[in-house]
């Protein structure tokens, strides 16, 4: 990830100003939160702006890693913001399991119809989730469901970008300010082949392994049937290749019969801002 970008401090104010504005006039809101720096954020400023009138829901399924909704929990109760996990079952729907283009769509249909339901119980007035300026420049089938659910976006509302968001949470103190993007397990299935619970667990405990073994920050392991190829940042490709055999072997127990290690990296952008930046 590049450590190298700048951004303007009076324009992150004001945007900042900006997001508190629009959070303070949304009313009993409940934040999608999935424990990334965005939605992070976005829940940390609506607890601020509301109070006990904002709380956070996560999902739990097979498409999140147990370690990432534990540490989603911690980063909450370490700033006694409250959250509640729903389980959910998009694993149940067709479309979804088809894993077509349009896969997050029915991920994201099933979260925010859980998320209505209890709007509509417990008398919260909004919904919200963290999408950001960067997010438009994407296909994200996601954003869809939210507008036909109509999921409000503050982050995005304000003109944030993701860079712009990493700033505000560090300044915040959020220790995921600089955690790496975490796409759900099911993006590592090729579209056109069928997303199940035993390929997701594949998954998951193979990047577990290999984040736990060789200290990696960014891995993703894409699942081409008993083939795998592994993707992890450009410095960390060089300590896979010269372990490429320990990473077979022990891979072989998820199924994998053959690993490589792409020798350009993790290439999707995950910008950071310069360490020692900081905003007044």
């Amino acid at each position: 990830m590049s450590a190298t970008l700048m951004v303007s401090p009076g324009a992150v104010t004001a945007k900042q100003a900006k997001l508190s504005e629009i959070l303070g006039g949304m009313g009993r809101t409940l934040v999608a939160y999935s424990g990334g720096v965005d939605s992070a954020y976005l829940l940390a400023e609506a607890h601020r702006a509301l109070g006990t009138r904002a709380m956070g829901v996560i999902a739990r399924s097979p498409s999140l890693p147990a370690s990432e909704l534990a540490d989603a929990l911690a980063v909450a109760a370490s700033r006694d913001i409250p959250v509640r996990v729903v389980e959910t079952h998009e694993m149940g729907r067709e479309a979804y399991r088809r894993n077509g283009p349009d896969r997050c769509y029915h991920c994201k249909t099933e979260l925010f119809e859980q998320l209505a339901d209890i709007a509509v119980s417990e008398r919260w007035g909004t919904i919200a989730y963290g999408a950001v300026t960067d997010d438009l420049g994407d296909d994200r089938p996601g954003m869809s469901a939210a507008r036909e659910f109509e999921v409000r976006a503050p982050l995005l509302e304000a003109g944030l970008s993701k860079l712009e968001v990493r700033v505000l949470a560090r300044q915040m103190g959020l220790r995921v300010w600089d955690k790496p993007q975490a796409a759900c397990l099911a993006s590592r299935i090729p579209h056109g082949s069928e997303v199940t619970v035993e390929k997701l667990r594949q998954v998951e405990e193979a990047e577990g392994w290999l984040k736990e073994r060789f200290g990696v920050r960014v891995v993703r392991v894409r699942h081409l049937g008993r083939n795998a190829r592994v993707e992890t940042g450009k410095e960390e490709v060089s300590v896979l290749q010269a372990a490429l055999g320990e990473v077979r072997s022990e891979m072989a127990k998820w199924g994998f019969l053959s690993v490589e290690i792409d020798p350009e990296g993790y290439r999707r952008a995950d910008p950071l801002p310069i360490v020692n930046m900081e905003v007044t």
